[in-house]
């Protein structure tokens, strides 16, 4: 089922102000955990963790700058 245009709205305002900042803490507890690798390690890990995010809420996002399709 396909969400419409104000439903993917929402859920990417949702997902910005709220699943992004816990995203974050997420990854940087999961980092400290572990010892620091050398810069460019750690570079790369959140280089990866970064893209990991978006690339299954790319669908809710495309889209979202345009004019309201059904308008």
């Amino acid at each position: 089922m396909a969400l419409s245009y104000k439903a993917r709205r929402r859920v990417a305002l949702l997902v910005l102000v709220v699943g992004v900042p816990v995203y974050i803490a997420l990854c940087w507890k999961l980092t400290s955990l572990f010892e620091r690798p050398s810069i460019l390690v750690e570079l790369a890990i959140y280089v990866g963790m970064g893209l990991l995010w978006a690339i299954p809420l790319k669908s809710v996002f495309m889209g979202i700058g345009q004019p309201d399709p059904d308008e």
